[in-house]
């Protein structure tokens, strides 16, 4: 039985929500993306048009020689009204050089000062400015005569004016985002099929529980094949040097194994309430760490108490993180060694702390995150990480309410997990 609750849904209802969720989401940012972009587009065009309509207007001599007379708002209005039909503006307001408006879109506005910015230099400038027909962009240009500013030219469009453009095309947006969404949900249903097909209806925790069955076998199967192996071959080695005569030699390399072997079996059974599972893969991944050139130690501590793990779990725990240390300590530069430790824990609740360490070269700080979201290795920086290895670890502690940490200088891995009660 998993020491995990299995709760929720079904892995098929699951991948089905996450992926409609992440299409609804992608759907929605795309059509806010769309939206922002056509606003952009024509508040570009408002500001290119305001600007060369206000130019064109300014260049004109007869509006420098009218602003010069005593009857400017006469002979000026009409031109102003003229221009801003023709050339589909909000407003073309001609002023005095000191602001004074000579024309308006509203008549009763002649005469009173502009509402907008007066460049202190005699240059074309843009904004966004709130006036009396509301928030608009605008270009003031100067009306210059014989050098000298003679008047000011203000033509405006309205934002108003801006998104009026802008909803003929939310049609066109809309039909894309439904589009994209139906394509999304469509996706999602397929997932969620095929999810179905192959786990059938099981919650989440129970295809995890598989991933940890299917990985403690495997770490499990590698720790006595490299054992069986090891001793294959030391056995060989002695026979060989029996047969050539060199007994001493030979009862040495079985000495030597028996006794490097008995160590480790004297600390495993020497642990009260200790995994019999755990420990036989504790003497696999030993002899699987001589046969890979890598010092192996083990610290195991009498009174360390057994954790809630099922034995199932407790193995894809132990066997992922040696796993993973070996791996690291190989890609190292010599000395290449990894201990592992089993204590009790040092502070709160009794508990059981397991240490990993190995030599490889540290941690970079920026793979943190990276190690534990989709359990790369610890010194890799790509995808040819242990894949699912590190991230189940952590799947698995943090589910028995137990922590995980990673220290450096060694690189550590410390796991600490309530212990199993009596």
């Amino acid at each position: 039985m998993s020491s995990r609750t299995q709760h929720g849904g079904s892995a098929a209802s699951r991948v089905f929500l996450v992926v409609a969720l992440s299409a609804a989401v992608i759907v929605a940012v795309l059509a806010i993306a769309l939206v922002l972009d056509a606003e952009r587009s024509e508040r570009t065009e408002a500001e290119e048009v305001t600007r060369a309509v206000a130019e064109s207007l300014a260049a004109l001599p007869e509006v420098g020689d009218a602003l010069a007379a005593p009857d400017a708002s006469t002979r000026l209005q009409p031109v102003a009204e003229k221009v801003t039909t023709q050339a589909g503006v909000d407003f073309v307001t001609i002023m005095t050089p000191d602001g004074i408006r000579v024309t308006h879109r509203d008549p009763t506005q002649i005469g009173r000062h502009y509402l907008g910015t007066i460049p202190e230099t005699a240059a074309p400038y843009t904004e966004e400015f709130t006036g009396t027909l509301g928030p608009s962009v605008r270009t003031i240009v100067p009306v210059t005569v014989d050098g000298a500013v003679a008047g000011w030219v203000s033509v405006g469009v309205t934002i108003g004016s801006i998104w009026s453009k802008i909803l003929p095309r939310l049609p066109f947006v809309v039909s894309i985002v439904l589009a994209l969404l139906a394509a999304g949900l469509i996706g999602a249903w397929l997932a969620g099929r095929t999810t179905r097909r192959v786990a059938g209806d099981l919650p989440a925790g129970t295809i995890r529980d598989a991933v940890a069955s299917y990985e403690s076998v495997r770490t499990l199967g590698e720790a006595l094949r490299a054992q069986t192996h090891e001793h294959g071959n030391r056995m060989h080695t002695a026979v060989s040097l029996l047969e050539l005569g060199r007994t001493s030699e030979a009862i040495e390399i079985l000495t030597e194994t028996s006794r490097q072997s008995q160590d480790l079996v004297d600390q495993v059974a020497a642990r009260r309430g200790g995994d019999p599972t755990v420990g036989a893969l504790l003497l696999g991944k030993a002899a699987q760490a001589r046969e890979r050139a890598i010092e192996w130690s083990a610290e195991i501590d009498p009174d360390a108490p057994r954790s809630v793990l099922s034995p199932v779990d407790a193995v894809s725990v132990v066997g992922n993180l040696i796993d993973n240390a070996m791996d690291a300590a190989a890609a190292g530069s010599p000395p290449r060694w990894v201990r592992v430790v089993f204590a009790s824990s040092a502070s709160g609740p009794a508990g059981l702390r397991m240490e990993v360490s190995d030599s490889g070269a540290g941690v970079d700080p920026d793979l943190r995150d990276r190690i534990y979201e989709h359990g790369f290795s610890t010194k890799a920086t790509g995808p040819e990480g242990r894949g699912v290895g590190l991230a189940l670890v952590r799947s698995v502690v943090e589910d028995a309410g137990g922590t995980l940490e990673l220290r450096d200088d060694p690189t550590t891995f410390v796991v600490t997990l309530p212990a199993r009660p009596a």
